[in-house]
């Protein structure tokens, strides 16, 4: 009786050795495919953060901002198709972003969506 049981155990321990390597492999395979799209939006959410700034500090106009985030858009992995919008009021630059992007898993997919607003920051000496 114990030779049955060893190889039901060994069985079941084969069968969960399988589930566990599954769900890691999807785990991963998501991880491939969700992740790259996930840093790169954080990586625009900085930019779009950083020109604000500098289009308040600098005085530029809002149109500078559009200009200059749809010329970095390729290089964040940004579709052409993407909303901008630039707003100021008093004396601070606003831009708000969106755009979806599919991401295709195996078997699924998944819509990434953006949709960010950046504000630049009050300066001292800008206030009234």
């Amino acid at each position: 009786m114990t030779h049955c049981a060893r190889a039901g155990e060994r069985g079941s321990a084969r069968l969960k050795f399988l589930i566990v390597m599954a769900i890691l492999g999807a785990v991963a395979c998501a991880a491939y495919f969700y992740v790259p799209v996930a840093y790169h939006a954080y990586l625009y959410k900085d930019l779009m953060q950083t020109k604000v700034d500098a289009a308040a500090a600098l005085a530029y106009t809002p149109a500078w901002v559009t200009d200059q985030l749809t010329k970095s858009g390729p290089e964040y992995d940004v579709p052409p198709e993407a909303v901008i919008t630039p707003t100021q009021e008093n004396d601070r630059v606003q831009v708000r972003v969106q755009f979806s992007k599919t991401i295709e898993f195996p078997g699924y997919t998944y819509v990434y969506e953006f949709d960010h607003t950046a504000q630049s920051t009050q300066f001292l000496g800008k206030t009234k």
